[in-house]
């Protein structure tokens, strides 16, 4: 028989409200569970660990008197209805702590290297209009309305493409690392911004939709532009946001939906979903964004705006449920777009010069094998 560990129950119910774990899964996982929670038994050691795999929770914390408080280790955007959304997840903060240990690994990277800085790291204000800050990102990035490919996909891989080529580091990825077990909850974070003058980060949640995911990453990029690390919601339909939230939506908005082109091309509508999903399939953002821009050009009053983006949110929704899920992408090119490919290309390059370890690439690239470091040898374009 297990030794047993005498573990507070409010630590135990703290763990699985914090894990947002089905409670019927933990349940069946630990028979004892509730008995352990009302403090009638104690959990075995090996049981304790297991317990906190399944939760997400350092075992150290089982130890403490009390729950600590989690503080994500970066500035919180995140907002619903103006107030600020806390209790982060396990999911959303090991995401963050993976990227700042990949932003650390390439700083040092970029100073041996002497790679060179992008200089439009931390170069606006929010005292710059979002026109001045869309122009600004459009003359480094590009990505006019006639050149953004004819899928959504492809508009997303160009604009991601752009982001490094410029000196971003981009990582898009919909689950913690490589566990395919950890899935992220758009609902919690849309995506975040790590500044830094010689590795600037932006992580978009991979688990978005693709038209999502397009705006995700132009906010996280005016984030860079603006030097403001966070993690944001990215709200569009919120009004009730941080002054810096604000400015990176507005200015994402006119970046990817500029106003002389919407007026261009806006036709007033009997069919206000058609006219929606023209404008959003030619601009390659959200239906939900269109909207918002139709009300921010004006050619919808606040009351209009928002019975019509409940209607078409929950039109959209309702799609979403129907639609047949995606195959996963072919595998390199998963693990090339979780990590980025200016990334991986770098911790490539150190590791065949012998400067990383192949052990610490294979942690930094999240997998095991040698096979598939040798084939994405190859698809940085090495070989």
């Amino acid at each position: 028989m297990g030794v047993r560990v005498k573990v507070s129950p409010e630590l135990l119910r703290w763990a699985c409200q914090r894990s947002r774990v089905d409670a019927d899964e933990l349940q069946r996982k630990f028979p004892k569970l509730a008995d352990w929670e009302q403090g009638a038994s104690q959990p075995t050691l090996k049981q304790l660990e297991a317990f906190a795999k399944a939760t997400r929770t350092p075992i150290g914390y089982l130890f403490l008197d009390e729950p600590p408080e989690d503080r994500i280790p970066i500035r919180d955007f995140r907002t619903i209805a103006g107030t600020e959304v806390r209790a982060p997840t396990p999911d959303l903060l090991d995401t963050i702590y993976l990227c700042q240990q990949r932003q650390e690994w390439f700083q040092a990277y970029a100073a041996l290297n002497g790679e060179p800085q992008p200089e439009f790291v931390d170069s606006l204000t929010t005292a710059a209009t979002p026109a001045e800050g869309a122009h600004a990102m459009a003359s480094v990035l590009g990505f006019s309305t006639g050149n953004r490919g004819t899928t959504f996909d492809e508009a997303f891989r160009l604009l991601r493409e752009s982001a490094e080529e410029a000196g971003v580091l981009v990582m898009v990825n919909g689950i913690v690392g490589s566990n395919t077990h950890r899935k992220l909850d758009p609902d919690e974070f849309r995506g975040f911004a790590l500044v830094d003058k010689t590795a600037p980060l932006a992580f978009v949640n991979g688990a978005d939709t693709k038209a999502a995911q397009i705006f995700t990453l132009a906010h996280e990029l005016a984030h860079l532009w603006l030097g403001e690390t966070g993690v944001s919601s990215v709200d569009i339909r919120e009004d009730q946001i941080s002054d810096v939230e604000q400015w990176c939506n507005q200015t994402a908005a006119e970046f990817l939906a500029p106003s002389d082109k919407m007026h261009a091309h806006y036709r007033a509508p009997d069919d206000m979903p058609y006219e929606l999903e023209r404008l959003a399939r030619y601009f390659k953002i959200s239906t939900l964004t269109v909207l918002r821009r139709l009300y921010e050009l004006e050619y919808l009053s606040r009351s209009d705006f928002w019975s019509a983006f409940d209607q078409e949110r929950d039109r959209v929704l309702q799609l979403a449920a129907h639609r047949k899920k995606s195959p996963g992408g072919e595998f390199y090119n998963t693990t090339l777009a979780r990590v980025g490919k200016r990334f991986a290309g770098a911790v490539v390059t150190n590791t065949l010069e012998g400067r990383t370890a192949y052990t610490e690439a294979f942690s930094l690239l999240g997998f095991k094998k040698t096979a598939t470091f040798d084939e994405l040898v190859t698809r940085v374009g090495l070989q």
